[in-house]
């Protein structure tokens, strides 16, 4: 697919600005990308984790079997492309924190609400399948040298208003950051601090992924990440001693086996009350756009977002309602909420 030529400005680096820009690449598109570094953004130490049902709730990830097929398939083309795996299938071993969970998965089991995902329960806990892992880190590396060497990457501070004046269309997906744009203040933005650990420790499976209230995660070797914990309305990136004790407790009892701590990451996601993301022009200045908003699903949503953008740019297909940013409009103060 080929776009009307034109010159298009990506702000930000992260998950957001990286499948956006890839998709501009692939056609053929006149665009650079703007970024100063990842610092705050939750990309930087996001885990990749895909996983069709989650959250306390065991609910089925929204619109899972629409997006993850398309999903694995762009990060596989990436992959090839760069010459790195970024998508590795993989299984979620969910253990019952309580018997109130056990009853909720019992409930939806019998209703058929977990099908074809989760498998019958044994003694502790139950399968699911179907869950993948993206290396991020990897991806916005890898990317980041190519468009260097291509000269499309212009690193350091950003000036939106001379971006504006030097192309016709500047999309910001700056993550957090994306809270003191000026046009995109009035959203009702919540951002929420996450911690994770990365941990050594031998004999893990590499194609499970556990999780009992925090997953942990195999990266290879004797190598996992254990995360993440949350905190709404904190915006610091200062690792908690708190959390990091949390974070061991939920290690020793998902491992079950000595481990060391490796590192401490800290990161800022950014989220919406709805619980969707935004993609779309900013009404009342068609050449100022935004991708954001992605909270914790990024790796699965992040890659439909960017096709959005890109049937919108060749051919001026409208936003899916649910996460156009026009949603927001007229009233600042009104949330609608689009399921």
């Amino acid at each position: 697919m080929s776009l009307p030529m034109a010159s298009i400005a990506v702000v930000g680096q992260g998950l957001a600005g990286t499948l956006l820009a890839w998709q501009l690449e692939r056609s053929g598109a006149d665009f650079r990308v703007f970024d100063s570094g990842h610092g705050a953004a939750a990309s930087r130490v996001a885990a990749g984790i895909v996983n069709p049902v989650t959250g306390q709730r065991l609910a089925r990830t929204w619109r899972f079997e629409e997006l993850a097929p398309p999903a694995r398939e762009i990060y596989r083309e990436i992959g090839r492309a760069l010459g790195i795996p970024l998508w590795h299938d993989r299984r979620v071993r969910r253990r019952f924190r309580n018997g109130a969970e056990r009853a909720l998965w019992a409930t939806r089991q019998a209703r058929g609400e977990l099908v074809p995902f989760a498998g019958a329960a044994d003694g502790d806990g139950f399968w699911i399948e179907g869950a993948a892992h993206v290396d991020v880190a990897a991806l916005l590396t890898a990317t980041r040298d190519r468009w260097r060497r291509a000269g499309r990457l212009v690193e350091g501070p950003a000036d939106i208003a001379r971006l504006q004046e030097r192309h016709e269309l500047v999309i910001l997906c700056t993550g957090a950051a994306l809270r003191a744009e000026p046009w995109f203040v009035r959203l009702p933005w919540a951002v929420a601090k996450g911690e994770m650990l990365v941990l050594d420790a031998a004999g893990l499976a590499p194609e499970v992924i556990l999780n009992c209230g925090h997953w942990l995660l195999p990266l290879g070797g004797d190598r996992a990440k254990v995360g993440a914990t949350y905190a709404p309305g904190r915006d610091d990136l200062v690792p908690e001693p708190a959390a990091r004790a949390e974070l061991e407790r939920s290690a020793a009892a998902l491992l079950e086996r000595n481990f060391s701590v490796r590192a401490h990451e800290v990161g800022l996601r950014l989220g919406l009350p709805d619980k969707r993301p935004v993609a779309g022009r900013c009404p009342g200045a068609p050449g100022l756009a935004v991708l954001g908003g992605l909270g914790s699903k990024g790796v699965l949503l992040a890659p439909w977002l960017a096709r959005q953008w890109l049937d919108h740019l060749s051919a001026g297909t409208p936003f899916d309602p649910a996460v156009d940013v026009a949603r927001f409009w007229p009233d600042p103060a009104g949330v609608r909420k689009i399921m």
